[in-house]
């Protein structure tokens, strides 16, 4: 090895460069973003969403379908939360039947929209009642979490998209008119669609899990696994708008608690779902769209 004597200035700069190569100086390594975990979410922040539903019923003849009154009450209720909360939202028309439609759908203005998580879940109830668990808890469910996500003002690698449909009710009409009028470059931004429809059953001890995706269905089972809450494959075919994202070629995925018996019943009213049940569901979809979105801290 050649030696060679250094002056204290020389020895100063040849030591700073070490140690800036090194990163051995506080500040000068590059920070790793650590993944991000959501905050728990309290039962009563889905339930305050199912009696407010259940309110714009009552408020219009007991039911929120296609057409009626409570079904624009209902896309009100929903968007004035998540105007307020600082979502960018957007109504989508449609007609069926003579009668006008509306897609609700509400992006959080961060992460790459290139690549978009979205989470969905029908807003219509049948004229018969309420629809409070069909499917006023999957909207209450996914409305407590998009919330959160501005709660926590989440800056998550992907975009993160919500859509509330119209007529589900009548055969998907409102999440098929979505997608059918989707372009192709849309469409393949979309990495997968998460679908929520009647999560809330009361006495709920198992819960299914779309079989449609086994990579994205992992995601949920490893969750319910740490929480030790039981799960089923459930095969819903294309009997929810999850199918309207299939026949467009998105994965998808997604979690129910399976039907009750007031299902399409004036009884699916409050009293139909609890509040244990709610809070289950609602954190599942919390931590799945926490993963899935790349959230980081």
């Amino acid at each position: 090895m050649l030696y060679r004597t250094v002056t204290a200035a020389g020895l100063t700069t040849a030591l700073a460069a070490a140690l800036l190569t090194t990163g051995a100086w506080a500040g000068t390594a590059p920070a790793t973003a650590l993944a991000a975990d959501p905050p728990a979410i309290p039962e009563s922040a889905p339930m305050e969403h199912i009696q407010g539903l259940q309110k714009v019923a009552d408020a219009n003849g007991g039911n929120r379908a296609h057409g009626r009154p409570g079904f624009k009450a209902s896309i009100d209720y929903v968007k004035g939360q998540l105007d307020a909360a600082g979502f960018t939202t957007t109504v989508q028309n449609f007609t069926h039947n003579g009668a006008t439609g509306y897609n609700l759908i509400a992006d959080w203005p961060q992460g790459d929209p290139s690549n978009v998580v979205f989470l969905g879940a029908h807003l219509d109830s049948v004229p018969a009642g309420p629809g409070i668990n069909d499917d006023g808890s999957g909207t209450s469910a996914q409305l407590a979490v998009a919330l959160q996500v501005a709660k926590s003002q989440l800056k998550p690698t992907k975009r993160l998209r919500f859509g509330w449909w119209g007529a589900e009710e009548l055969g998907l009409v409102g999440s098929a008119h979505y997608t059918k009028n989707l372009p192709a470059d849309e469409r393949k931004k979309i990495n997968v669609y998460l679908n929520f429809d009647m999560v809330g059953a009361k006495g709920t001890s198992t819960w299914g899990v779309y079989e449609q995706s086994a990579e994205y269905n992992a995601v949920w089972k490893d969750y319910f696994t740490s929480k030790n809450v039981p799960t089923r494959n459930v095969n819903y075919g294309d009997r929810s708008d999850h199918g309207s994202f299939l026949r467009i070629g998105v994965k998808v995925s997604g979690i129910g608690s399976g039907s009750d018996s007031c299902y399409h019943k004036a009884c699916d009213t409050t009293s139909n779902v609890d509040a244990k049940t709610m809070g289950i569901t609602t954190n599942a979809i919390a931590h799945v769209t926490w993963k899935l979105a790349g959230a980081t801290r």
